[in-house]
């Protein structure tokens, strides 16, 4: 069962009192009753993960606090000026586009659900414009940047194959970081050549696992994971001590060969942008490369089309004579 999510338990105030001025006797507030049933309704009967609901929660707490702090307003009373006042605040406090953006779908989806339940005649958010954001294409590897990077982990040491064994299936199937540390033995399906995923929501998919990334694999179970972990969970990857490998262990490690190879700034989504670029570069279709990499939607995954058009258009201009 899903966990509800309580970020406001004990955060009270008195009707009339100012902002900051906290009466531990009285009951939350109307607004946070109403916030956190919403938060309940994202885990419990939308089944978003757990990080983007907290995510969410932060959100609109900090608007919460923040139409407070304007003059005694609340979620539940927010007009559209004020919501476009905190957006354009969240911008002059140098927040990101981005994560404006996403401040900005926080907020649309806590009002459209109080329309929903009759708690609000009118929706607020509906007319709320995005940040401009410029289309940052994400940072791609190139094939010898991740031969090379492959070769990195030391193959004598146990540490060494574990991690030999954890890059080459990351590059091997695209998952998220934490698909691969949530990974359990379960979910291996190596005698067909497939893993079962567990991406955004629970969304169960069928990914491919290559040669190379099972074989890696067969060596690291045959020859640490039993060692190392020694029957005490199910988690495909552990650390030195034998628990789970936790998200930044995992960051830790992939930045540390990055450096040794000359990457800077090496995260596992590069591992996953570079994954789904190679494939289109080899001919794959666009709507594989969407189902592999667990987008709802294809207009996410058609990202990497551009990725693939502009390093075309590069190699074109480095090598033909008359670009």
């Amino acid at each position: 069962m899903r966990r509800k999510f309580s970020t406001f338990a004990g955060a009270t105030r008195r009707p009339c009192e100012r902002a900051g001025e906290v009466n531990e006797t009285a009951g939350p507030p109307p607004w946070r009753r109403h916030l956190q049933r919403y938060l309940d309704h994202l885990s419990v009967e939308r089944g978003l993960a757990a990080n983007t609901v907290e995510a969410y929660a932060r959100d609109l707490e900090r608007l919460g606090r923040w139409l407070a702090e304007q003059g005694g307003s609340d979620l539940m009373a927010a007009d559209p000026p004020a919501l476009a006042a905190h957006l354009r605040s969240l911008r002059r406090r140098g927040l990101a586009p981005r994560s404006v953006a996403r401040t900005l779908s926080s907020i649309r989806g806590f009002y459209a659900q109080m329309v929903a339940e009759g708690e609000r005649g009118d929706d607020p958010a509906v007319n709320l414009l995005p940040p401009r954001l410029l289309q940052q294409l994400p940072k791609v590897l190139s094939e010898r940047q991740v031969a090379a990077l492959l070769a990195a982990p030391d193959i004598a040491t146990p540490l060494g194959l574990r991690d030999k064994a954890m890059v080459e299936l990351l590059y091997a199937t695209g998952l998220r970081v934490s698909e691969l540390v949530g990974l359990s033995l379960p979910q291996l399906r190596l005698d067909a050549g497939f893993l079962v995923a567990f991406g955004k929501g629970s969304k169960e998919r069928i990914v491919p696992v290559g040669e190379a990334a099972e074989h890696w694999l067969e060596r690291y179970f045959s020859e640490v994971r039993l060692g190392l972990v020694a029957g005490r969970h199910a988690k495909v990857f552990a650390n030195r001590f034998g628990k789970p490998l936790s998200r930044q262990g995992l960051w830790k490690n992939l930045r540390n060969y990055g450096r040794q190879v000359g990457i800077s700034d090496l995260s596992p989504h590069v591992l996953r942008h570079s994954f789904a670029t190679h494939l289109l570069e080899h001919g794959a279709d666009l709507r594989s490369v969407q189902a592999m990499l667990g987008h709802a939607n294809v207009s996410t995954t058609q990202i990497y089309t551009h990725i693939h058009q502009r390093r075309l258009k590069s190699l074109y201009d480095s090598h033909h004579p008359r670009a």
